[in-house]
């Protein structure tokens, strides 16, 4: 009997265990912050009321729930194919319709002070992953008054960088500024490597002085921690997770995604997207945070989303049934032999 309780015990124990990484998976979500992306600045002003011209405009567009859901401005399955999937134009939306705003061509977009040269980036990580960042800057003659293209941007990104280190709640990397002058734009492609989930942003940015006799766009802010906090109850995704996603969509950014991409469930039964989740399981554990980062989960970089946490649970739990039953089974045999 004490051999059938321990089996009983172990079993139970381990579904437990499984029943909890099924109800907690961890999703990618996050904005550039230095230099502040358009939807930052924005959310920062408030998306009721906010202040600078451009972000009223971008929220009469778009409404205020695209602001108080920031960080979610992705493309679930990207993987890697951002020009085909973007068209010109929709750039800082991703095409995605929700964040239309964000598409506004308008000289007056709140923007940030950045030099040439050396230059410290941060992007918050609300739900950290890994994944490697691109940074493209506009070219010279770019006018912001014209819908953004992707020939607009230089061929190459001036800063690369894959898993930086995150530091409170941060993720931090340095890159070095081409020579620019007046108004510019930074644009940022984060991709995930354990899912083909992809973020993008774009960042007004200016070089010196404004020029061509134009009042000077407002300063952008970022967000504050506790503005953060506040908006949490406002948006509709869930900053460890996709919250009220439907799988039969692929979550709450696929509704108004490009055509061409397909939902989260088609592409769980893809080659695409099988493969991160083969290399995710094959790969160590992320490095913990740099010193002097927080120590909390919310600092490490997860190994896999939601896409990836289903199969493991599935084959994970037939295993411990079946472990469970066998243990079971071969005590009642010893239990009918010794009899």
């Amino acid at each position: 009997m004490t051999s059938r309780r321990t089996a009983a015990a172990v079993t139970a124990t381990a579904l437990l265990g499984l029943s909890g990484l099924a109800s907690g998976p961890a999703f990618a979500h996050g904005s550039m912050t230095d230099p502040v992306s358009r939807v930052s600045a924005c959310y920062a002003e408030g998306p009721e009321s906010p202040r600078s011209a451009a972000c009223q405009a971008a929220v009469a567009a778009s409404g205020a729930q695209a602001f108080y859901d920031w960080n979610a401005v992705n493309i679930a399955n990207a993987a890697g194919k951002h020009r085909e999937l973007i068209p010109d134009g929709k750039l800082c939306s991703a095409g995605n319709d929700k964040y239309r705003g964000l598409d506004l061509a308008r000289a007056d977009w709140p923007a940030s002070a950045l030099g040439s040269g050396a230059h410290t980036f941060r992007y918050k990580g609300t739900a950290p992953h890994r994944g490697s960042f691109e940074l493209y800057v506009t070219k010279d003659g770019y006018d912001p008054s014209k819908p953004l293209a992707w020939s607009d941007l230089e061929e190459k990104p001036f800063a690369t960088v894959t898993d930086p280190r995150m530091e409170n709640g941060d993720y931090v990397f340095e890159g070095t500024v081409p020579k620019k002058s007046g108004r510019h734009l930074i644009y940022s492609i984060w991709q995930r490597s354990d899912s083909p989930e992809a973020f993008y942003t774009c960042s007004d940015v200016v070089f010196g002085e404004e020029s061509g006799g134009t009042a000077p766009a407002p300063t952008a802010s970022a967000p504050s921690e506790e503005q953060i906090e506040d908006g949490k109850d406002e948006s509709s995704v869930e900053h460890g997770g996709h919250g009220d996603a439907d799988p039969s969509t692929g979550a709450e950014q696929t509704a108004a995604a490009p055509e061409s991409t397909r939902s989260a469930e088609e592409t769980a039964t893809t080659p695409a997207a099988e493969a991160p989740t083969e290399a995710a399981a094959e790969t160590p554990n992320a490095p913990a945070p740099a010193a002097g980062s927080g120590s909390g989960s919310g600092e490490l970089l997860a190994e896999t989303g939601g896409d990836a946490t289903t199969p493991y649970l599935a084959v994970g739990g037939a295993a411990v049934l079946a472990l469970g039953a066998a243990v079971l089974f071969g005590t009642a045999r010893r239990r009918r032999t010794h009899r």
